[in-house]
Formats: structure tokens, C-alpha cells, sequence
């Protein structure tokens, strides 16, 4: 699952004409690179969800043949913010568990490595990246393969996780719920492995990013 839904404030005014994922890096929407990494990996059914100006991404994207893949859509009148947005759409996710990524990420990691994985009693894994300037005290630690709740070497949640269904099951489909609650407490319990990623990763979340990446 691409997570396509946010209004993108940070990167007004580009997005009050321009979903975020659909802006460009040396002519290229995030998104589509975003589908073009995961097909690489082999993976050929992708669910986007979206809300603001989501009729142009459909637009773009279509059903996916164009990459390779299928495409389907999971609409939000409003935006449900992260575990929200994946909460309703898991009807179109089965039952195994599945990756999801945001789809403004402009990075170099390899989704197979996510493809692959068996979580066993784990409810998710997620990738986390050293911090970024803009995001100096990170999101959670790592130890032992272990994500943990934010210790001396924090590092940042990168947008990328392979989640088990049942992770979402006690959201209300429909309404808005944040993901970083809901892994901070799976992280408590212990339930939520992670790995770092050294290779390119940027979250561009401001029009001064988006333009020293063109750049």
C-alpha cells in the first residue's frame, strides 16, 4: 500500500493544484518511482489510497499496466491520517500481511527485502534511517533487531513497514487514527522488529527539499 491521501501543507503552495505524490524529481511523480521500485521487487498488486485532489492521481496512475502492475484504490472522503487510511483499506489487503510506504519517499531501498520476510508473532517491521536535519531526535531505537521506544540512538521511522492485518483490526473503519500511536504501543509490548537503512532516503516534505533534490 502507497499512502497518497495527506494534504501535503508543508509543501503549499505546489500542492493546493498538485497532490504531493504526483510532484516531480527530474520529471518523474515520487509515486511512480515509488511503483517502479516495488515492481522491480517483484510486487504486482498495489493499493493507493487517496483524498485530496485524488482524481489526478487516478488519472496518472490508472490501473497500473503502465508499470506492470494493478492498482487499486482505496477513496477517503477526508483524510484518515495514517492507520486510518490503512484501516479502510484493508478489505482491498488480504489477509497476509503486506508493505506499506509513503508514497512522497524518494529513497533507494529495496522492498524485497520486506517481500521476503516472515514476521512470525511480530505484528510489524519497520525501516528506520539516521536522522535527518530537519528531524533531529528521531522516532525509536533499535536493539537486538527490536524496535524500542526512543532511547540515546534514536533514529527515524522512514515511512516503510510490513504490517500484519490484525494490527489494524481494533480501528474504526472510517475514522482517522495516527500509526505512531498505534506502534508505540505494539512497541511496548514488544511486538515490532526493525532494521536500519543506510542508503538513500528523503522525506520531501518542503519545497526547498523537493528543489535541492532537482537540483
Amino acid at each position: 500500500m502507497l499512502l497518497a491521501a495527506g494534504r501535503g501543507e508543508r509543501m503549499r503552495p505546489l500542492t493546493d493544484r498538485v497532490p504531493k505524490p504526483l510532484l516531480e524529481v527530474k520529471g518523474v511523480p515520487l509515486i511512480v518511482r515509488q511503483i517502479m521500485a516495488l515492481a522491480d521487487c517483484g510486487i504486482s498488486s498495489i493499493v493507493i489510497n487517496t483524498a485530496h485532489l485524488g482524481r489526478m492521481i487516478e488519472d496518472q496512475l490508472g490501473a497500473g499496466e503502465k508499470y506492470g502492475v494493478e492498482i487499486r484504490y482505496s477513496r477517503e472522503e477526508t483524510a484518515l491520517e495514517t492507520a486510518g487510511g490503512i484501516a479502510l483499506a484493508l478489505p482491498l489487503l488480504g489477509q497476509e500481511p503486506f508493505i506499506v510506504a509513503n508514497a512522497d519517499l524518494y529513497c533507494d531501498y529495496d522492498y524485497s527485502h520486506l517481500a521476503e520476510m516472515d514476521l512470525g508473532k511480530r505484528l510489524a517491521h519497520l525501516v528506520l534511517v539516521p536522522n535527518p536535519e530537519h528531524h533531529p531526535i528521531g522516532d525509536f531505537s533499535l536493539q537486538d533487531g527490536m524496535a524500542m521506544l526512543r532511547g540515546e540512538n534514536s533514529l527515524t521511522f522512514s515511512g516503510i513497514g510490513l504490517y500484519r492485518p490484525e494490527f489494524f483490526h481494533a480501528l474504526q473503519p472510517g475514522k482517522a487514527a495516527k500509526l505512531a500511536t498505534l506502534l508505540r504501543e505494539a512497541i511496548a509490548l514488544q511486538k515490532v522488529s526493525a532494521e536500519r537503512h543506510e542508503g538513500l532516503w528523503v522525506d520531501v516534505g518542503t519545497p526547498e527539499r523537493l528543489d535541492l533534490l532537482n537540483r
